[in-house]
């Protein structure tokens, strides 16, 4: 009999099951594919090389600038691809090998939980019964799927469709400006492809702070990116080796673009069908995501739930702290948090220029008549930003305006997703703006628009 038996090794799965293992707990894994989930296999670790892999092509441009010119005409994007399956490679070796030095078993397998205490891992030539004091689900999510707007992988893409993409489109339209939009609306335009974004709400990235958005929707445009916002798919016709897609506007104009790609990414959906949860009493909610307690738990004794699976954010990182609390607190050792604080959760959208945030929105604290006081910073005032070329950006904090407590910070510019924890952690901290703003920052760095903009919250910044 093992400890614990976790379904799944995504990120939720693979660090719950090391961190189990350091608490001294027999471990197994059950897992259908390669270790690392969707994240390392087909997420967010290829999709940030091939982000990197633009970000190179696109700088090649500026070359020209000091006299030498580059034939970009030669790219072969199958190559491109190729290298994003070698990082993807390198990484599941080593979360297997993470596994395998801290003792976890691991089973290429599909799980069926039999009761509590009970899975049935079945691979294509054994069926075993696995028995453990503990059951840990991890199964995470996937592409959503919307009536009329199906996919086949071939014209009509999900997020996993493009990512196996060895020959880039002339054209594509990408049905949500969410995050997973975002990213590959800057890839393809980087690549040279023409991208229609379209998004229903009123601006991209809708979860994230309105100005910082607006940066990212103007520099989106000045490079090329036809981005409609406040636009509604009504409908995907496919014709051959195109798509056109009807959209409606905000003021009930029709429009229609064709395209010889769609990418949709409209949401997820959590993968919690064929596990046998409603055999042994795991509820779930109208949606599909499991109900769970502060640690995890489920209803049923011995059984947790984490990740994408839950109504908590759905991002790696969350998933993999779910999934240390999850195992410290089954071994009974206290974990450092007892549930997943939504306002000190980081969100990091990794196009250029880079979109990152927590806590409180100012279009939230506006119609909840939450009292604050804010600040923001542009780029351009830390010298850096005009150094490297990089100076479309700003950092926004929002303070009580009583006691100075940080309530959200939200950065959009180049290295954004990195500057954003120095903020996170004075939020952690209990500590001020003025904890900030008065500490020595070197020169020049991009993190001086941090400093500057915690100043502008008790004095007036210096770069302004």
């Amino acid at each position: 009999m093992y400890d614990l038996i976790v379904i799944g090794a995504g990120p939720g799965g693979y660090v719950a099951a090391v961190r189990a293992a350091q608490l001294g707990m027999s471990v197994v894994v059950v897992e259908k594919d390669q270790p690392g989930g969707v994240c390392l296999n087909w997420g967010c670790i290829p999709s940030k090389n091939l982000i990197h892999q633009a970000e190179v092509y696109h700088a090649l441009g500026e070359m020209e600038a000091v006299g030498v010119t580059v034939d970009r005409s030669t790219l072969d994007y199958a190559a491109v691809h190729g290298r994003s399956r070698e990082v993807v490679k390198t990484l599941t070796g080593g979360v297997a090998s993470l596994l395998k030095r801290n003792g976890v078993d691991y089973l290429v397998a599909t799980a069926t939980i039999a009761a509590p205490g009970e899975v049935i891992a079945q691979s294509a030539d054994d069926s075993r019964r696995l028995s453990a004091r503990n059951i840990l689900v991890a199964t995470g999510s996937r592409p959503m799927e919307v009536p009329g707007f199906e996919v086949d992988e071939q014209t009509v893409l999900s997020s996993t469709g493009i990512l196996a993409m060895t020959a880039l489109p002339e054209s594509l339209i990408i049905l949500g400006g969410g995050a997973i939009g975002c990213e590959f609306a800057y890839v393809m335009n980087s690549f040279g492809v023409q991208v229609t974004l379209v998004e229903a709400l009123e601006h991209v990235l809708p979860t994230e702070d309105f100005e910082t958005c607006a940066v990212l929707d103007k520099c989106f445009r000045r490079s090329g990116i036809d981005v409609r916002v406040g636009t509604r798919a009504k409908e995907l016709a496919r014709a051959g080796n195109s798509v056109t897609v009807t959209l409606e506007d905000g003021n009930g104009g029709i429009d229609s673009v064709s395209a010889e790609r769609a990418l949709v990414v409209f949401g997820r959906t959590p993968n919690t069908e064929g596990l046998g949860l409603e055999s042994v009493g795991v509820k779930r909610d109208s949606r599909g995501y499991v109900e769970v307690g502060d640690f995890g738990q489920t209803g049923v004794a011995g059984i947790y739930a984490i990740g994408d699976i839950t109504a908590t954010p759905a991002l790696a990182h969350v998933a993999s702290a779910e999934g240390e609390m999850a195992v410290e607190h089954m071994a009974g050792h206290g974990p450092a948090r007892s549930k997943m604080d939504p306002d000190s959760v980081p969100s990091a959208v990794y196009c250029e220029p880079q979109v990152a945030g927590f806590g409180l929105r100012e279009d939230r604290a506006v119609a909840d008549n939450i009292a604050f006081k804010k600040s923001v910073f542009n780029y351009p005032g830390a010298g850096k930003s005009i150094a490297v070329g990089k100076p479309d950006g700003l950092v926004k904090l929002l303070c009580d305006p009583e006691t100075d407590e940080i309530l959200g910070a939200h950065i959009v510019g180049h290295n954004a997703t990195e500057l954003l924890h120095e903020l996170l952690l004075a939020k952690n901290a209990e500590l001020l703006p003025e904890d900030m703003g008065d500490m020595i920052h070197a020169h020049p760095t991009l993190s001086e628009a941090v400093m500057e903009a915690a100043r502008g919250l008790y004095r007036p910044p210096i770069h302004a």
